[in-house]
């Protein structure tokens, strides 16, 4: 699909025309039952969690854009996730990657684990020693490509072939970089997995979740657990996210390009050690970025320097919100050792490589000269706070 055939898609895709009364908005069908007809006949709608036809649009719509055949939807990400984890049996085993956002883990760790599914983390970023991470009770591998937070990139197309190989289906989280830059389904991924909160709704004004899939036997079998599991998503929250869609594109390249700008001018930045973002060329996962994606997305992280007091940086932010969400017209910023990966204990968190000292930040439409300017506002008062309290010291 070319650029400008998703942008249209966007826009139009399946949403059409209502048929009732020729509205060009999807309506909102703010009920949980239907008028069955003849006995026997099942109808396209007969109760909410089942189906809805807002609902109906959004998830026609995501299956769309990924390039699926299947679309669901969820009333969050975390929702999403739960229902695709409850698609294995006690015994089988998930592979996940080295820094894997926060909730999939404590999900997997703390609640998935009472009934017997197990996970290991696997070097996603070296499809040559994959191989070895699996075994005959590995039934998944959960990707997230770049990661959160520290956006190592991964090779769909390299990870998937190694997957299939080992009789494993590939799930991927695609919540960083949407459907409009990177199409997992398309790279070989089985399942693609959204927040829509983030990039998909795009205003902070929604929770949701989204599924895509390619497989007609999987599909079926997943549509059987979202019934059965219920978490779907109301048909209001449906409107806004296909509100959300139309302007995606718009977005997205707005973020990127602002991510971009940034991401060059932190790694030139004066108390910053290292920056995190597979758009730049320095980067490891540039090559690969470049090759799967038509971009490298609005958030990037970095290292704060210890001479600046993590806490100082953060107080001192105005156009950035501490939050620990993303994907918004608004700027954000997240530290992800208290906020996104708190409930990972220390000794994991050290093994994936979050520090104290890291810094995510989802940057968004504003303009560039007015989040460096708060950028730069947050570094001086951070290191003005430690020679303060050298003076103090002293005297």
């Amino acid at each position: 699909m070319t650029k400008d055939e998703f942008e249209t898609l966007l826009v139009h895709g399946a949403c059409g025309t209502d048929e009732a009364a020729g509205a060009l908005t999807v309506p909102i069908y703010q009920t949980t039952t239907y008028r069955q007809g003849e006995l026997g006949v099942e109808p396209p709608f007969d109760y909410s969690r089942s189906a809805n036809p807002t609902r109906d649009v959004l998830e026609r719509q995501i299956a769309l854009l990924e390039e699926g055949t299947h679309g669901y939807a969820f009333s969050s990400g975390m929702a999403a996730i739960t229902a695709l984890f409850c698609l294995f049996e006690t015994g089988d085993e998930i592979l996940i990657p080295r820094d894997l956002y926060g909730g999939s883990y404590r999900l997997l760790d703390e609640h998935f684990k009472n009934f017997g599914l197990t996970w290991r983390i696997a070097d996603t970023q070296d499809e040559q020693s994959l191989g070895s991470s699996f075994s005959s009770r590995t039934k998944a591998l959960l990707l997230e490509t770049p990661t959160n937070p520290l956006l190592r990139v991964s090779d769909i197309e390299a990870v998937s072939r190694v997957a299939h190989a080992h009789g494993a289906i590939v799930i991927a989280d695609n919540t960083f970089m949407s459907p409009y830059l990177q199409r997992p389904l398309v790279l070989g991924a089985d399942i693609v997995v959204h927040s829509a909160t983030k990039y998909i709704g795009g205003h902070n004004d929604v929770l949701a979740g989204l599924v895509a899939l390619k497989d007609e036997k999987l599909g079926e079998r997943f549509r059987a657990v979202q019934k059965s599991t219920g978490g779907v998503l109301g048909p209001f929250d449906s409107y806004l996210l296909l509100r959300g869609l139309k302007t995606l594109a718009l977005r997205m390249d707005r973020e990127t390009e602002n991510a971009a700008a940034i991401a060059e001018w932190l790694s030139c930045r004066e108390g910053v050690d290292r920056v995190y973002y597979p758009g730049l060329e320095s980067d490891p996962g540039y090559r690969v970025q470049s090759k799967q994606a038509s971009g490298a997305g609005g958030l990037l992280s970095f290292d704060l320097n210890e001479a600046y007091p993590v806490k100082a940086f953060f107080r001192a932010l105005s156009l950035f919100t501490p939050a620990e969400s993303l994907g918004s017209v608004e700027s954000m910023a997240c530290h992800p050792f208290t906020m996104s990966h708190a409930s990972i204990p220390p000794e994991v968190k050290a093994e994936m490589g979050i520090s104290e000292r890291l810094v995510r930040l989802a940057i968004g439409i504003e303009s560039v000269s007015s989040l460096k300017e708060d950028l730069d506002n947050a570094f001086a008062s951070a290191r003005a706070e430690v020679s303060q309290a050298a003076a103090r010291a002293v005297i």
